[in-house]
């Protein structure tokens, strides 16, 4: 059984009453801000007039996540600790905007919300309203860095935070709605990845309060005996405090609360005086308490406090139901406002005293901003790791192997402040030269077998575990709190975290657009390998290029996305992402070997340009092309290139202008993305009225997409994945998506006036290479050697 905490009297009645006082402050603000557009100290009778018209918010998780606050204050002052806080419950925002407003930094950072009346009303004013915030804990939310939108990832934002914070504590409310998600679920685990000797400590508190919208939740209906073993089982030490009286509930989370912080710090101190970062059994606490605490009892014959109806908002009809509207004013003034703020609106000073000052408060601490921590990398001349060429596409080389070496010594340079996080494939997607720097962290048990090749170390600097939710979030929690590091991970598989993409974007667009007071973070950087066009072995499962599809919905402002088609350029682009801060930054790139077509000036110059022309493949010499061969991708590159020199060859006198696309919005007019090229430039580029030719490495629409108001769209014929796939060799998955060079060909021969009557005896050969080479393919299991084997013929 867990150790029992002496739930004594650890608070003296002076500390009971005044705890209790600024809880029901906090309360009060959370009640307010779903209730209240006027008279926000109710002194004057409540009237409807005084209700918002509209009642949004979620009341039920915001009295014992207060309640928690509260009790982290005490500590924080008590002992000088370093806390953060992530509230997990969703739209659970009430209560950190009621204790950010309580402990000065909200009016700091918002003047007009004052601490005095006419700032309160502004503040209840703003909640859930038009113009104003959300009910989660947006970005706009002070000490938040957690948006809550989509549940789940409250736990592995925690540890994120808490890796290379020595110093800090991050507390973690996860909801018992929350605790029944898949991330969630999982997240546990990250205990196994939290080294006490470099890391700082995550406290998770189960906020069990019973239900969610309108259900029980699955943890707060099994045993305590199955709920204490669930925990103990993910190899934690379980503390419960359970009650709904609040003087009782205060000595318990009390004495709970100071046990789990000075067991923290003695596993911190034995772990770093012995340098044994042995796992420990970290504390967590499961706080059971009633939803809605402290609300309406019973609404309309019906139960309210501790039921799901507590959720959201407790009573409905204030505005036009007077027994409703007397429910509202009683349960308000139940707080007795007119002990807890003076005569100008401000908490009394007793009461102020009761929270941290300065950057130790919660809400103003800077690792929840962590942009004001955020530090550039020391990075080594990506240019000295370039491969050298002595031809253009003669040698072969994978590209993710290239970039592990640079990698590799940015890690070294920066061994506190930057990670590499991958879902059980660093070696699978050849990045396993980062080892020679730092292998993966490891923390659980270790057998003998495992010194040869297993590559774990509990001081290791790269995060393997095999979910993609887990591994987002802790990238995430990571450079929200300022530090860098780069994900990657199945282009396949990518969609795992599709949504978690979409909620960071969305946080950084406000972040970055909106609120000048939260400094620039580190950007997201996520290397999609293990490609399409390469699922050999793997087949139809494994193919699937359309996460770029998801990327570019999101705003211009935050999302960045490079096709590198080889090597060196794949080195260029990493250092410029490296580099970069508010973005999420999604580079695509092969782990197999690949041809190296530029050496590595030429790659700097056509990365920092995004797009251009390859002189070298192309035959148009400074004219008026007959038609333009373009691409993006490593793959459609290489047959683009291929099918460049079969029209040479066949048609010498045809002018081919040869477009290689790198960064992928230049695709888009300048006025919808700052990446966009201007109309001149691409009239330049693509021509006015020539055929377009474009072998795209992902679905062909989303070329359609990007530039549809292109003068000379009508003319693009695009190229890409179909959907068709199987246990091919690569040329036969090229073939019967239509992106070889031999279909490109055909493609040109159809389209470039002249050449559909004379060009048709090419046009049957071509056919008959089709045949040949998937012919080939069926009888050997591999491509034809002129395939396997194909290099630019200079």
């Amino acid at each position: 059984m867990t150790p029992l905490v002496d739930n004594g009297t650890t608070l003296n009645p002076e500390e009971l009453r005044k705890m209790n006082a600024y809880w029901r402050a906090c309360n009060y603000l959370a009640a307010g801000m779903i209730y209240l557009r006027a008279n926000p100290l109710l002194r004057e009778p409540l009237k409807p007039e005084h209700i918002k018209n509209r009642l949004l918010g979620h009341w039920g998780s915001d009295p014992g996540q207060s309640f928690t606050w509260v009790h982290l204050n005490r500590l924080i002052k008590k002992y000088d600790l370093n806390v953060i806080y992530v509230s997990g419950p969703g739209h659970g925002a009430p209560a950190t905007l009621a204790n950010s407003y309580l402990e000065g930094h909200y009016s700091e950072i918002y003047p007009d919300r004052s601490q005095d009346e006419a700032g309160m009303l502004q503040f209840f004013r703003q909640f859930s309203f038009p113009g104003g915030i959300g009910s989660h804990c947006t970005p706009e939310t002070p000490g938040s860095i957690h948006e809550g939108g989509e549940l789940g990832y409250s736990l592995s934002h925690g540890f994120g935070a808490a890796f290379d914070n020595p110093d800090l504590i991050v507390t973690v409310v996860v909801g018992d709605g929350e605790a029944e998600t898949g991330p969630l679920a999982i997240s546990w685990h990250s205990n196994k990845f939290l080294n006490p000797i470099r890391d700082g400590a995550v406290l998770p508190i189960l906020h069990l309060n019973g239900y969610k919208i309108a259900n029980p939740t699955i943890l707060a209906r099994i045993s305590h005996e199955e709920l204490e073993s669930l925990f103990r089982g993910y190899g934690y030490t379980p503390y419960f405090v359970e009650g709904d009286d609040p003087e009782t509930m205060h000595q318990k989370m009390a004495t709970t609360l100071e046990h789990c912080v000075l067991e923290i710090r003695a596993i911190q101190e034995k772990a770093r005086s012995t340098g044994n970062p042995e796992r420990p059994r970290w504390p967590m606490i499961v706080l059971r308490s009633p939803k809605g605490w402290t609300g309406p009892k019973e609404v309309g014959g019906h139960k309210v406090e501790n039921f799901w109806r507590a959720h959201q908002v407790p009573v409905l009809d204030p505005v036009t139901n007077k027994t409703s509207l007397h429910i509202v004013e009683d349960w308000m003034r139940s707080y007795k406002p007119e002990e807890l703020f003076d005569e100008t609106g401000k908490l009394i000073p007793e009461l102020l005293a009761m929270a941290p000052v300065g950057p130790r408060r919660i809400t103003a601490n800077p690792h929840a901003n962590g942009g004001l921590l955020r530090k550039s990398l020391d990075l080594p001349r990506f240019e000295d790791y370039g491969v050298k060429i002595s031809a253009h596409a003669k040698a072969m080389e994978s590209p993710t192997a290239v970039l592990a070496i640079f990698l590799r010594d940015v890690m070294k340079k920066n061994m506190t402040s930057f990670r590499v996080f991958g879902p059980d494939e660093t070696a699978s997607n050849k990045l396993d030269g980062i080892y020679a720097a730092s292998k993966k962290t490891w923390l659980a048990d270790y057998f003998p077998e495992d010194a040869d090749g297993t590559e774990i170390a509990p001081d290791g600097r790269v995060m393997e575990m095999l979910s993609e939710h887990t591994l987002e979030g802790w990238f995430e929690g990571y450079v929200l709190t300022g530090r860098h590091g780069l994900l990657s991970t199945y282009e396949a598989f990518v969609h795992v975290i599709d949504s978690m993409f979409n909620q960071h974007a969305k946080w950084l667009e406000k972040a970055k657009n909106e609120l000048s007071w939260r400094a620039p973070v580190p950007s997201i950087n996520i290397l999609i390998t293990s490609l399409v066009w390469r699922q050999d072995h793997n087949g139809f499962t494994h193919q699937d290029p359309g996460f770029l599809d998801v990327v570019t919905n999101k705003s211009p402002d935050v999302v960045r996305i490079y096709l590198p088609p080889d090597a060196n350029c794949l080195l260029s682009v990493a250092d410029h992402c490296l580099r970069s801060r508010d973005y999420i930054n999604v580079i695509v790139a092969d782990k197999q070997p690949h041809l190296v077509f530029l050496d590595m000036d030429a790659a700097v110059n056509h990365c920092t340009k995004g797009i251009g022309i390859w002189d070298w493949a192309s035959t148009d010499d400074c004219v008026e092309p007959d038609v333009v061969m373009a691409c993006a991708g490593d793959i459609a590159t290489m047959e683009a290139l291929a099918a460049v020199a079969i029209l040479k060859e066949k048609f010498p006198a045809l002018k081919i202008r040869f477009v290689n696309v790198v960064d992928l919005f230049r695709l888009m007019p300048e006025e919808e993305h700052p990446h966009g090229l201007s109309q001149r430039d691409f009239d330049s580029l693509f021509t006015k009225d020539k055929p377009v030719i474009f072998n795209f490495h992902s679905y062909a629409s989303l070329i359609h997409k990007l530039a549809y108001r292109r003068t000379n769209h009508a003319n693009f014929h695009v190229r890409g994945y179909k959907e068709k796939g199987n246990i091919n060799t690569p040329f036969e998955l090229a073939i019967i998506n239509q992106v070889d060079r031999f279909d490109l060909c055909i493609d040109v021969i159809d389209r470039v006036p002249g050449l559909q009557a004379t060009g048709a005896h090419v046009k049957d050969w071509l056919k008959n290479e089709i045949i040949d080479s998937l012919n080939y393919a069926h009888a050997e299991g591999i491509d034809k050697p002129e395939i396997r084997d194909w290099t630019w013929p200079e």
